[in-house]
């Protein structure tokens, strides 16, 4: 079940907060009751996409529980007691690691080395035995709730707050139907008083309500719309488009992957505000970064947090020497383009990342600060660039649309190309582009809040849920790309 569609609007979500409304907020039990409900329902709402993986997630609940409360009880620092906390922490890591790896990277893994031995029989002429190839359906979602299940581990094994006592109170900070299937990443210590105890008010449904409203126009109206462009170059070939259609496609696909996250985003921390939790913000203008360090710094800030906290600093971070240094850096981007997805363009896409940070450590971001005006077509060149790498999984493909973005760059399609394709396709999504740019601009964003405290405002959203539900009974609507990782 996704949050922009109708299912969800006008079927899951008003059952499930009039129920969550009815159960009394001074009742002895209330909070009890209403963690009870919100797992249940997050169980049902996960269910209802991937009803066979809702038992892995319940598995993962109770075997993470249990470890946990092993980890903290191990209080005998001997060295026996020191052992058998360190295996439980390693068992909990193993297990967490090892079903995300299982589910997500093995096939990846296997059919990699598969043709490694093909290429290398068809050159020797040697036989090698091949890895079974198990492709399995990833799981909606693993890799947000095992990045928050491994920062609880982590967390109670380094002692900076106790195990959660109460299995249903765990698994509904792990289940929680805003932030389970594509985040923002949530530490336990961000929601733990309000799972222990939290208030309901009509200002805090108001203001969540407005925010999912904004989050579901962000996708549907902006998202969708301008994400056609990019669904009709991949119809037409990229072999058959010119320079000036593939740099608006590739802007195309920023501004949808932006649009379409950050408005899920909204979406999950409007539904927190409506239940009662303050999940935290994930993006912060990226567009508007100076430097690739910079973005990096806006966009999905909860997954940059949780690397550097739980991966760069263990490691060292950056107070071990410029070798270390390196190292680490590299570490972090391999992961998280590996954590993105289970393919070469997403390796590929983080040693990018990689790269331009270290030339920005090196004197790059000094030259930046020095003449500020070189970082707007500095990242004009880089995300748009990146996002296509990000995009097409197929290397092949890949380097076709490159010779499309650089003409310069020798390609075999020339005569395939229609050259004035980019004036019709510019007319047809000129207004998506618009809209678009318009709401990357903060002072833009910033007026449109303060309207929405307004009774204007009020009148605005309602304006934007119809609009939002017509486009959906249209049947114009795609999954979230943010999904699919």
């Amino acid at each position: 079940m996704v949050f922009s569609s109708l299912v969800f609007i006008i079927g899951f979500m008003p059952l499930f907060f009039l129920i969550y409304y009815l159960i009394p907020e001074k009742w002895q039990y209330g909070t009890n009751a209403r963690n009870a409900w919100l797992f249940l329902g997050s169980l049902l709402f996960y269910a209802y996409g991937e009803p066979r993986y809702v038992f892995l997630m319940m598995a993962s609940i109770v075997v993470n529980y249990l470890l946990t409360l092993q980890i903290a009880g191990e209080r005998n620092f001997s060295l026996a007691g020191k052992r058998r906390r360190k295996a439980y922490f390693a068992f909990a890591l193993l297990f967490n690691t090892g079903m995300l790896f299982f589910f997500k990277y093995s096939f990846f893994l296997s059919h990699s080395i598969n043709r490694g031995l093909f290429m290398l029989t068809t050159q020797t002429g040697v036989s090698f035995p091949y890895l079974p190839e198990l492709e399995l359906k990833n799981p909606i979602g693993i890799s947000f709730y095992t990045f928050q299940i491994l920062s609880y581990v982590i967390d109670v094994y380094y002692r900076r707050y106790a195990p959660e006592r109460s299995i249903l109170t765990l698994g509904t900070y792990i289940s929680m139907f805003p932030q389970l299937i594509a985040g923002p990443i949530v530490t336990y210590p961000e929601v733990h008083r309000r799972l222990h105890g939290r208030h309901i008010s009509a200002k805090g449904f108001d203001l969540g309500w407005k925010t999912f409203i904004l989050g579901l126009a962000a996708k549907v109206l902006i998202a969708n719309r301008i994400g056609i462009l990019w669904t009709d170059i991949e119809r037409i070939g990229y072999e058959s488009i010119s320079t000036p259609l593939a740099w608006m496609g590739a802007f195309a696909y920023s501004f949808q992957i932006y649009f379409d996250f950050y408005g899920y985003s909204l979406m999950a921390i409007g539904l927190g505000r409506m239940l009662g939790f303050g999940l935290p913000e994930n993006f912060r203008d990226p567009y508007l970064a100076r430097s690739a360090t910079d973005f990096w710094r806006r966009w999905h800030i909860t997954l940059g947090r949780w690397f550097r906290t739980y991966l760069y600093i263990p490691l060292g971070g950056s107070r071990e020497g410029t070798f270390k240094t390196i190292r680490n850096i590299f570490l972090v981007w391999l992961f998280t383009g590996m954590w993105h997805g289970a393919d070469w363009n997403f390796i590929l896409w983080g040693m990018l990342f990689f790269g331009l940070l270290l030339l920005e450590r090196s004197f790059l971001g000094s030259v930046l600060e020095k003449v500020p005006v070189l970082s707007v077509p500095y990242m004009l060149l880089v995300i748009p660039v990146s996002w296509v790498i990000f995009a097409i999984s197929d290397l092949q493909k890949l380097g076709v649309y490159f010779t499309r973005l650089f003409p310069f760059v020798p390609a075999e399609y020339e005569s395939n190309v229609n050259s004035g394709d980019f004036i019709r396709y510019g007319q047809i999504y000129a207004l998506s582009f618009a809209v678009a740019i318009l709401f990357c601009i903060p002072a833009v964003k910033k007026l449109f809040r303060r309207i929405l405290r307004k009774p204007v405002g009020t009148v605005m959203c309602t304006g934007l849920f119809l609009l939002s539900l017509y486009f959906l009974a249209q049947g114009l609507d795609n999954p979230f790309l943010y999904y699919r990782f």
